[in-house]
């Protein structure tokens, strides 16, 4: 009977950290995903920035 039990505890852990680490995935997951729709908007910035840079160092 102490098996099962210490067995049910161990079990109870696993599930525990095994939803731990779901949820932490799943927040690195949502993470990347809002950098990920901003990255082109920032680059498009970078590179109109450094064009208009050279614009006026031309002139």
């Amino acid at each position: 009977m102490n098996d099962k039990a210490t067995d049910d505890k161990k079990l109870d852990a696993e599930l525990d950290m095994m939803a731990a680490t779901t949820m932490k995935l799943q927040a690195e997951a949502q993470k990347i995903l809002a950098e990920s729709r901003w990255y082109p908007f920032v680059v498009l910035a970078g590179v109109f920035g450094a064009a208009i840079a050279v614009v006026k160092l031309m002139h």
